[in-house]
């Protein structure tokens, strides 16, 4: 029989074992809105997890960072104050590289490279988590980032010397290579800063931008797709070996079925929030050759760089990606 851990959440989550069946409640912190598909996603998972178990594994989702914030999930999950959680992959990417690899620029521009870079990247991904502890379950993107300008662009040289949002160190340098001006301004401050003219370019979601009302202070949106970041589903290993057999397998059944549900989820989101666009009167376009050889020497470059920061384990994720 196996050993079962007990790991306490602070009263938010207990574990009773009983010599037949083991009867097992988690409590599951996730950094986003209910209104969020990335949520919508996940609140479905639960109920999969419960019904596959018969409810001798159930699964309470806290949205919003309402249980732990975004930056405190990992390590809530990790210390087994939380059974479970999710996060944005690359907001691991300052303490290891590989956990950035969805988010360089270009690398892989749309659904079916994203989920190509997944595939390859993927067991690295997993390995790393294993050493703080944690078991991979599933991860889904969000819609790709794309460009919002005040006028039609067709070649990189018209960037040259424009104000550029930038909210991380990726997204300065891009601005760097593309010849714009970065400008520090957080997702909130978007609508002020085009409307003071601190800005007048940038690149986000579909979603940011509907939710930002872009159509306010743009004219135009070109669907570059530039990169999907993920959001990661893990669960506390010991947590996770605690529970019977059947109740892990049901556990991964569940992650295969929301993975391939949430990918399809965020696909149909990107539709959705680009016709938003064009209802109020943005100009949609995919770039122009020109500028998509632009941005695609841009990506080379800032892949490089990563597989520089990365290492021999980003050399072997990029020739895996390459070949597939």
């Amino acid at each position: 029989m196996k050993h079962f851990t007990t790991l306490a959440l602070s009263g938010a989550f207990a574990l009773s074992f009983g010599t037949a069946q083991a009867q097992t409640a988690w409590d599951m912190p996730t950094p986003y809105g209910d209104s969020v598909f990335h949520t919508q996603n996940i609140v479905q998972f639960a109920e999969d997890v419960a019904a596959a178990t018969n409810g001798e594994l159930t699964i309470t989702v806290h949205s919003a960072g309402s249980l732990y914030a975004h930056p405190e999930i990992r390590d809530s999950v990790r210390r087994g104050l939380a059974p479970i959680g999710e996060i944005l992959m690359s907001q691991l990417a300052n303490e290891d590289a590989v956990f950035g690899v969805d988010s360089v620029p270009f690398l892989a521009a749309s659904y079916d490279d994203a989920k190509k870079l997944w595939d390859a990247s993927r067991d690295e991904v997993t390995a790393r988590l294993a050493e703080q502890g944690l078991t991979l379950l599933f991860a889904v993107p969000w819609p790709g980032q794309s460009l919002y300008l005040t006028e039609e662009v067709t070649a990189l040289d018209q960037m040259k010397g424009v104000s550029f949002r930038a909210y991380n160190t990726a997204t300065e340098r891009l601005a760097q290579l593309m010849g714009a001006v970065p400008t520090t301004v957080e997702a909130g401050d978007i609508p002020t800063a085009f409307s003071t003219s601190r800005v007048a370019a940038m690149i986000t979601s579909p979603s940011t931008g509907v939710s930002s009302q872009a159509w306010d202070f743009v004219s135009h949106y070109i669907d570059t797709q530039a990169w999907l970041p993920k959001n990661m589903v893990f669960v506390n290993t010991s947590a996770f070996e605690a529970l019977s057999e059947a109740q892990q397998q049901a556990l991964f059944e569940a992650s295969v079925t929301a993975e391939a549900r949430g990918w399809q989820m965020s696909m149909a989101e990107t539709e959705e929030k680009i016709a938003i666009l064009k209802e109020n009167g943005m100009q949609v376009s995919t770039p122009s050759e020109d500028l998509a050889n632009g941005l695609r020497e841009i990506g080379e470059t800032m892949a490089n760089e990563w597989k520089a920061s990365a290492g021999d384990v980003g050399v072997a994720i990029l020739s895996a990606y390459t070949a597939r």
